[in-house]
């Protein structure tokens, strides 16, 4: 048994640099030991043995190690259920502490409260922090201290609250002398030992690209442009600091913060209101009669809708691993309104799909859509792919990239009629929402 060690236990936080849980675990003075669990409970969920995200954690987690041992420490792995590696490592160190950074997920919760219980049972405390967000849980509420469901006023009180207090950086790089000085290296598992293969190329170090943020709002609605940051992955992982990207957006564009903003709101909105997951947040739009025709949620997943836009869309999903945020607001309101297929299996299929995928951005982002979320587009708005094609893509470069049989035979005609779909979206809609008043 070794000398007594504190933990710090990485998650959504896959950095040295500014990261709130580890600043403090290494200013109280123990030595720290830092920690990343491949949680068997989330990765045997996983069907796909070529899931971009894992490979995305998986060298996030081989650069973090790297920079670790050139400090003089390294990263203990594990492959296990929490509890059960805290069992392991509890056999092999006398732990004092265990320090992490918050997760809002209600599974994420549930979870921190178990390891939380089973930590005090050994006298070992758990200490979490505030890192991946700048105002989290109760800090951006009403003066009622009710939460807030509508955007606007809610950005509002976030930027009034906003000063430099919440934009410093934690300077951990002044306490690296407390890591647990490690000589013998710990093994890496492969990734293949975890069920999985590697996905080439999809790992990037994060790099915060300033003219086009610069110039986010002249270029974010067009997908044949490389007009976004692509930086929500990295938020996702914590590979960046929110800290830093707040900050630059401050300085560059009040555009671009404003989508940082929609992020904490969004996560605001399922910590406050947890049946968001798996229901609607407008309880009375669960009275839809969804169609959820098996067929052209088929047509819609695979990119054969005969709607470009849409297709373009889900084939760059299938392929990268991303959508461009337009394009997840068209593809979303097709399969809602135009399909009539309940927003949960469009959700579900983001959730898997996605690289960058959050659960409260994902499910803000579908509800939005489905006008069942806070502050959606009213059901009335339905997008006409078409027109979306025409404003947004108008050279079509972006639709014949991803669809190169567009014009000729091998590409089906659309599986449904924008007119006649928006007006039976309509119908029953209406119908349902006047059964509820």
């Amino acid at each position: 048994m070794t000398a007594p060690v504190t933990l710090f236990w990485f998650r959504r936080d896959l950095r040295l640099h500014d990261n709130a849980g580890l600043y403090y675990a290494l200013k109280q003075g123990n030595p720290v030991l830092p920690l990343f669990i491949f949680d068997r409970m989330i990765l045997d969920r996983l069907d796909n043995k070529q899931d971009k995200r894992v490979s995305f954690i998986y060298e996030a987690i081989c650069h973090l190690k790297q920079q670790l041992q050139d400090i003089g420490t390294d990263l203990k792995i594990i492959y296990a259920n929490p509890e059960q590696a805290f069992r392991e490592l509890l056999q092999d160190y006398s732990v004092n502490a265990v320090y992490t950074n918050h997760d809002y997920e209600p599974a994420a919760i549930r979870r921190d409260e178990e390891i939380a219980r089973f930590l005090k049972a050994q006298h070992i405390g758990l200490h979490t922090f505030k890192d991946q967000v700048i105002f989290d849980r109760d800090e951006v509420v009403k003066d009622d201290q009710t939460p807030y469901t509508v955007f606007t006023p809610y950005s509002r009180k976030w930027l009034e609250k906003l000063d430099d207090y919440y934009l410093s950086s934690y300077p951990v790089q002044q306490y690296t002398t407390h890591f647990h000085p490690v000589k013998k290296p710990f093994r890496m598992p492969a990734l293949q030992e975890l069920g999985f293969e590697p996905v080439p190329g999809v790992f990037h170090h994060p790099a915060i690209p300033v003219k086009i943020i610069g110039h986010y709002e002249q270029t974010r609605d067009y997908p044949a442009l490389h007009g976004t940051s692509r930086l929500s992955v990295h938020l996702r992982f914590g590979t960046v600091s929110i800290r830093e990207l707040v900050r630059r957006g401050k300085a560059l564009n009040d555009t671009w913060l404003k989508e940082l903003i929609w992020r904490e709101f969004y996560m605001a909105i399922l910590y406050h209101f947890p049946h968001v997951d798996g229901q609607s947040f407008k309880k009375q739009y669960d009275l839809i009669p969804w169609r959820n025709n098996e067929q052209e949620f088929e047509a819609w997943c695979q990119g054969r809708t005969g709607y470009p836009i849409v297709d373009a869309g889900m084939r760059e999903l299938n392929s990268t691993g991303f959508m461009h945020n337009r394009v997840r607001m068209i593809t979303a309101s097709f399969l809602t309104k135009h399909l009539l297929i309940d927003w949960r299996w469009g959700e579900a299929y983001f959730a898997e799909k996605l690289l960058d995928y959050d659960l409260a951005a994902n499910n803000g982002g579908w509800q939005w859509a489905a006008s069942s979320g806070c502050d959606a587009v009213p059901y009335f708005r339905i997008f006409n792919p078409g027109e979306q094609a025409r404003k947004f893509d108008p050279e079509s470069k972006y639709i014949r990239k991803w669809i190169p049989e567009l014009g000729t035979l091998d590409y089906p005609g659309p599986i449904v009629e924008h007119k006649a779909a928006r007006e039976r979206a309509l119908t029953v809609y209406k119908k349902a929402l006047q059964k509820d008043a």
